[in-house]
């Protein structure tokens, strides 16, 4: 069964390792196969992630869009330590995303980043109260 998109104008997408970029009008397209595809709203840059529960959205984004989990391995399970360092309380938001992980199923896993990303500014919400 092939995945409807409709994209507004100008909108990004990637699918596998292509941006695509919308024109001025809404387009509809159906994607028949197995790649990765990420809306505009999900991607983030290195330039747009710039706090430490981004960037290890980002690394998980990297090893969705290369197809392996061990692209960014390293990477990942550094900022993770760090992340963790600094906020324990994180624990289970973080062995969501591994476990997405081990078991392969890396959008999963960045669906839990963005619970990651969201729980981070509620920590430093709740640190700008006290």
């Amino acid at each position: 069964m092939a995945l409807k998109v409709e994209l507004k104008p100008n909108e990004r997408i990637i699918i596998g390792s292509v941006v695509i970029r919308n024109d001025e009008q809404r387009t509809r397209f159906f994607i028949e196969g197995d790649a990765p595809i990420l809306r505009e709203k999900d991607i983030l840059t290195p330039a747009t992630a710039d706090s430490p529960a981004k960037k290890i959205y980002l690394a998980v984004q990297l090893m969705y869009l290369a197809g392996s989990a061990t692209h960014q391995h390293e990477v990942y399970f550094q900022l993770v330590r760090d992340f963790l360092q600094a906020a324990p309380s994180a624990l289970p938001h973080v062995s969501e995303i591994n476990n997405c992980i081990l078991s392969s199923e890396l959008y999963k896993g960045l669906k839990s980043a963005k619970k990651l990303i969201a729980y981070e500014a509620e920590l430093i919400e709740n640190a700008k109260r006290v």
